[in-house]
């Protein structure tokens, strides 16, 4: 859910007073030093008053220690609100990137959304704390001790008064140059992210290909252009914050020159001209500060924008306000009439009709860009149809509640993804809280996983490297098919899901998946024997469905289907097809 900063600053309203309290005693009490030391001069030293002395030096021990602990409650109260506004807001953050839609990650890198989730909450989390704290300390502050010195000379309290217009006009200047540095600084970070990432990941594939010095020099160009945009922020604050050192130094000396000759002609007493001073040394403070503030506010206002530019994206892929849910899923899928095409308009599925009973095996061949993976990503409505309608049960998928629609299909991707997890945690991935160790064990012996799983030092417990790191192609492939037959859905879909795995182990799993007269099968393959014994086979061309069938009609047909067994089996073999024993 999108809040405002100003929605958790609201929400934490209470902690921030109690800070904001603290800050007020804290500075009132610093405030009381100088008129101590005032009258220590005025009283004491130069009037003879001796007796007000423990009083005084009471009064300034008390002022110490007071002014320590409120300190110390202005910093933790600021600091623990901040983490927790910070908490609050990555977790936000994460749950609405993990409602977007598919289409929002495939044109956003993660190294983007890296840099969101840490790196800018980390700038707004110090704006809203120690910076946020800092300007409220600053402000306050400056009132109260030009209050004081108001009301000890006027005109004394002129000088000062002038090189605080001065200093807030140079940050305010400051600030404006930096705000677009930070923005292109924040920009570049994602970028660079981005390259680490994807380098580090595909370490082996860059080793393989012997591109190590290329790969360097891209990561160094970005490396050099991040370091040119913080070389550029850093001039600018170079430029503008001597101007507040010059300002910080030249004011006491101003005072006491002026003060001074206030003290000869009898205007003022030493006292107050040593109160005058001790205040001016406080003044200086917030005009030093100004400058660093300036720096940081501005890179926390430049997170600010590009977390909302986040949470301006919203999910495509939406439900009903109440959505229908079944009160059991029987698996019978029914595309009617269904196009698809992307924001580029490129169609990628053309007029795609066809139906899956329950229990019943469905095989789906084509060349590569044919629009396979298209057909079951519709189906989970990781996008929706451009037109016609898909229907699970009956239902129009759009109308069904998408946690019942995604909850019903276990899925083997093409692309094998495996969490830095044990194998049990992956396997389990679907049902973790009504899946135990023996389901995930016989789900793994149906896949064909639990031989190998098992070798393993720590077995159903070993934990998997980032990614599979480690696995053969195969063994992850085994996996990932154990764990969605762990799910026990009423919709399997495999997506090319059997290609690094010999036809002896893609036998016996054909075999676990035959097995299951109650689950409807989406069957994505390049092999023939992958869809042998599927109920319909559909050949997809440029989208379209060109031929269908069973694999004795299209044999029979001679088309592309057959042409396709030909290429696997040869043309010296019987068109007829082989056996199981012949596949093993």
């Amino acid at each position: 859910m999108r809040k405002n900063l100003s929605t958790y600053l609201w929400e934490y309203k209470w902690y921030y007073l109690l800070g904001i309290m603290s800050l007020i005693v804290s500075v009132s009490l610093d405030m009381l030093a100088p008129m101590l030391t005032m009258h220590i001069i005025d009283d004491v030293i130069l009037g003879g008053q001796i007796n007000l002395l423990p009083r005084l030096l009471g009064g300034i021990l008390i002022v110490g220690v007071g002014r320590c602990i409120f300190q110390y409650t202005k910093e933790y109260t600021f600091d623990r609100t901040g983490s927790a506004i910070s908490s609050d807001m990555r977790k936000n953050l994460f749950d609405h990137i993990q409602g977007l839609s598919t289409c929002f990650f495939d044109k956003t890198n993660t190294g983007e959304l890296m840099a969101r989730v840490k790196d800018d909450i980390d700038r707004v989390w110090n704006t809203i704390s120690y910076v946020g704290m800092l300007v409220i300390e600053v402000v306050f502050h400056t009132c109260v001790v030009l209050f004081c010195m108001y009301r000890l000379h006027p005109l004394l309290a002129i000088i000062p008064t002038i090189g605080m217009m001065l200093s807030a006009f140079i940050a305010v200047s400051m600030e404006r140059k930096l705000g677009n540095i930070y923005e292109d600084i924040s920009e570049e970070n994602a970028i660079l992210n981005t390259v680490a990432e994807e380098n580090l990941a595909g370490v082996r594939t860059v080793k393989a290909f012997a591109r190590e010095k290329f790969e360097i020099q891209k990561f160094l160009s970005h490396n050099k252009r991040y370091y040119e945009l913080n070389m550029k922020q850093s001039k600018v604050f170079v430029r503008y914050y001597p101007y507040l050192q010059i300002i910080s130094k030249l004011l006491p000396m101003l005072i006491l020159l002026l003060g001074g000759r206030f003290v000869i002609q009898g205007t003022i007493t030493l006292g107050v001209l040593g109160a005058f001073l001790e205040y001016s040394n406080n003044i200086v403070w917030p005009m030093e500060m100004l400058g660093w503030l300036s720096n940081d506010f501005s890179a926390g206002i430049a997170s600010n924008k590009k977390l909302n530019k986040i949470y301006e994206q919203q999910p495509v892929i939406t439900e009903e306000t109440s959505p229908v849910v079944l009160e059991k899923v029987h698996g019978k899928i029914e595309f009617s009439h269904v196009s698809f095409h992307k924001e580029d308009q490129h169609e990628i599925l053309h007029d795609i009709t066809f139906e899956a009973e329950p229990g019943s095996t469905i095989g789906i061949m084509g060349a590569t860009g044919a629009g396979k993976t298209s057909v079951i990503q519709l189906l989970q409505r990781l996008y929706d149809a451009t037109d016609g309608r898909i229907f699970l049960d009956g239902v129009d998928i759009r109308q069904m509640s998408l946690k019942q629609l995604r909850s019903s299909i276990s899925v083997v991707m093409q692309d094998v993804f495996l969490f830095s997890d044990t194998i049990n945690e992956n396997v389990k991935l679907g049902k973790k809280a009504h899946t135990n160790i023996e389901v995930v064990r016989q789900a793994a012996r149906d896949a064909q996983a639990s031989e190998f799983i098992e070798k393993m030092p720590d077995t159903y417990e070993t934990i998997i490297g980032e990614r599979g790191v480690g696995l053969s192609g195969g063994q992850k492939q085994r996996i990932s098919i154990a764990r969605a037959l762990a799910k026990h859905t009423p919709v399997l879909i495999m997506d090319d899901s059997t290609s690094a795995l010999d036809m002896e182990t893609e036998h016996e799993i054909q075999k676990t998946l035959n097995a299951l007269p109650n689950t409807t099968k989406l069957i994505i393959a390049h092999r023939i024997s992958a869809v042998r014994h599927a109920d319909e086979i559909l050949v997809l061309e440029n989208g379209s469905i060109a031929e269908r069938g069973t694999h004795d009609t299209l044999l029979a047909k001679k088309g592309l289907y057959y042409t396709t067994y030909v290429s696997q089996y040869g043309d010296n073999r019987s068109i007829q097809a082989p056996s199981d024993s012949e596949i093993a």
